[in-house]
């Protein structure tokens, strides 16, 4: 195995982790897998597997053209063709899925994670978006690849950039989130929970349901995203 190769798999197995360090998750729910696109590659948490029981050689290495485990005799997490589908649409290098409480309550409530104010707008353009529920056929077919789709549909439909808003709620079911790398994809869950909570929050207080203005969104988002971003020190 490759110097690379160990340390995806280290990598993706500290995310996990780190998952449930932030509170993102309960029992063996949620996963957290990343991607070697040189070698056509992903490792992801395998399927049911307590957290306390994983290991860097426990991560599951997952082909990116076929979607079939390469090595190991571990299956891999049953969210596998959603990251598999994600990662072929989107330029991502890492996907994290959770059940996080409120992200999950409003993807049950088919509502989208609102940009309501500055904080929402420092790490996502705009709405969170809700993906459609899956038909009857969808379901019963290839359910985990369609949840893929139809996340990849939302972005298409709405226009939303995938860099730019790196978040979904599926409806019914619950959050993923991607990133650059797989400690990336978790940051965007934890952020997405806190300003699921928020929306969650001022949605119960009746007040004004009006979004910021389009200026003070593009500002907040920019400062910290693209060419001419100042925040912070790089």
């Amino acid at each position: 195995m490759s110097e690379i190769a160990d340390a995806l798999r280290k990598e993706v197995y500290e995310a996990n982790l780190a998952l449930v360090a932030a509170g993102l998750v309960m029992d063996t729910f949620g996963n957290v897998s990343g991607l070697d696109r040189a070698e056509g590659v992903f490792y992801i948490k395998p399927s049911g597997i307590p957290y306390e029981d994983l290991s860097p050689a426990r991560m599951v290495p997952v082909s990116l053209e076929s979607g079939e485990a390469v090595s190991g005799d571990l299956r891999p997490s049953s969210d596998t063709p959603t990251h598999l589908e994600l990662y072929r649409a989107f330029g991502c290098g890492g996907i994290a899925h959770t059940h996080s409480e409120f992200a999950t309550v409003l993807a049950q409530a088919r509502l989208p994670v609102r940009c309501m104010g500055t904080t929402h707008a420092d790490f996502f353009r705009g709405d969170v978006p809700v993906t459609r529920d899956l038909s009857d056929e969808e379901i019963s077919g290839d359910y985990e690849t369609h949840t893929g789709r139809v996340i990849v549909e939302v972005f298409q439909e709405l226009g939303t950039s995938p860099e730019e808003v790196p978040a979904v709620l599926v409806s019914r079911h619950g959050p993923f989130t991607w990133g650059r790398t797989p400690a990336e994809a978790v940051k965007h869950s934890a952020i997405l929970e806190y300003v699921a909570r928020m929306d969650t929050t001022h949605r119960s207080l009746h007040t004004s349901q009006h979004p910021p203005p389009p200026a003070l969104v593009e500002r907040h988002f920019l400062r910290k995203h693209g060419s001419g971003a100042y925040y912070g020190q790089e």
